[in-house]
């Protein structure tokens, strides 16, 4: 199969050149525009899931050798977690070059955080099966970068940093309220309002009601630790 000048550029980003081009084809191909002669890209998101975990696994035990279970569990966590993939995924512009059905394309579908982690999956997974662990690793361990490094600041959720700092404190929990929902029932946008017990409030907008909360406490603990 011949590839479309922007699938040979997007291979250049990736830096892994196809032989079987059919297989980046597919690991492109989202359910909203499959068909019985074109497969998506679902199985191959099954399998991108354990090779980037076995990678990310290797590269944690390597980079810290002395760490513990109960140390490594969280950084892992961070690194494979679908807002990383999707993150990586923005920086090679992976929504470029997704083949969406026309409803998907029209609600914003190449920006999704969910469409964009499950196709960097994938993605994973056509280039292991194009050239093998060793080609995929390599690939993975490039894009995710700095990140397997500096992973430790991110390893632990941010809800649960806000609350220890809270209780560390002597306040009574954060709280999180709903403030809005918009958007369309298949792509909606929450805006979540994190609040401590002190009057200091902090806010949020993202496709889930637990993304946002997450960013939410992330945005307060940065206002507070700025303020002390």
């Amino acid at each position: 199969m011949k590839l479309s000048g922007d699938l040979k550029e997007f291979e250049g980003r990736i830096g892994h050149h196809f032989v079987r081009t059919e297989l980046l084809v597919r690991a492109l191909t989202h359910g909203s525009v499959s068909s019985p002669t074109r497969a998506d890209n679902q199985r191959l998101e099954f399998l991108g899931d354990r090779v980037l975990g076995l990678v990310m696994a290797e590269a944690l035990l390597k980079s810290d050798t002395s760490a513990s279970e109960g140390q490594l569990a969280p950084r892992f966590n961070a690194l494979v977690r679908k807002e990383t993939c999707a993150e990586v995924a923005r920086e090679i512009d992976l929504g470029a070059v997704l083949k969406l059905g026309r409803s998907e394309m029209m609600s914003g579908g190449r920006r999704k955080q969910a469409l964009l982690g499950d196709a960097m999956e994938a993605v994973i997974a056509a280039v292991y099966r194009d050239a093998g662990f060793d080609v995929a690793r390599a690939m993975i361990l490039r894009l995710w970068g700095a990140r397997i490094t500096t992973v430790e600041a991110d390893a632990r959720d941010a809800k649960t940093v806000l609350q220890e700092w809270a209780q560390a404190r002597g306040l009574q929990p954060p709280k999180y309220c709903q403030i809005k929902r918009s958007g369309p029932d298949h792509a909606p946008e929450f805006t979540i309002e994190a609040q401590l017990s002190t009057g200091e409030t902090a806010q949020a907008v993202a496709g889930s009601k637990r993304l946002a909360e997450q960013a939410a406490a992330k945005a307060l603990l940065e206002q507070v630790d700025g303020a002390e």
